[in-house]
């Protein structure tokens, strides 16, 4: 499972309830977030998520997102699902495609061609939080931490975000749920949890 959406949409929260509760159920639960996950991955994070906006470009920063979810794959998802664990993970591949994919013409592709290629997995269930941008923005820069390199792009990049998340739910309806992100947090966590319960169910 994974949990996807912009900036300040409180997708880390609900990640992190869901595991909580899903733990205490009894399920084992293994809780990771992107990029980072494993240890050279992590390392990998710190480069993309802190400094100049411009410290890279987009095509550059596909290679880092992806060279840092190969790893996370190799060392924690895989033995993890291996294992009969449920993974739920704070970002995944579907941030790369919106934050890289949708910055320019034919970057997309290339996103979607190196996943295909290095990857080769997607979520079994991808939750959406759904939150308007301006409201998004100014909570993601008010939290005043040191990776905000994504939110110094503005909230213009936010809007584009949106709006891409929103379409990959309508491409993906199988795997996506859009959830909305704008009430108390509890509020969102029941919903979240109930359709979990559910596709675990299932």
């Amino acid at each position: 499972m994974t949990f996807e959406g912009i900036d300040g949409s409180g997708k880390s929260t609900q990640a992190r309830m869901l595991a909580d509760r899903l733990a205490a159920d009894g399920v084992d639960v293994v809780a990771t977030r992107e990029p980072g996950g494993s240890p050279g991955a992590e390392e990998i994070r710190r480069l993309v998520l802190e400094g100049d906006p411009d410290r890279w470009s987009a095509e550059t920063e596909i290679l880092l997102f992806t060279a840092a979810r190969r790893d996370h794959l190799e060392r924690l998802i895989e033995p993890s699902l291996a294992a009969g664990r449920t993974v739920i993970c704070d970002r995944f591949a579907d941030s790369t495609r919106m934050y890289q994919g949708l910055r320019a013409p034919g970057l997309r592709k290339i996103v979607d061609d190196l996943h295909a290629l290095m990857i080769g997995r997607e979520p079994d269930l991808t939750f959406i939080i759904d939150m308007d941008p301006s409201k998004g923005h100014a909570r993601a820069k008010g939290r005043n931490g040191t990776e905000e390199r994504f939110e110094d792009f503005g909230a213009d990049l936010q809007v584009q975000m949106r709006a891409g998340f929103l379409d990959l739910a309508k491409a993906a309806p199988d795997r996506c749920v859009v959830i909305d992100g704008d009430r108390a947090p509890e509020a969102v966590a029941q919903d979240v949890t109930r359709i979990a319960h559910d596709r675990l169910a299932g």
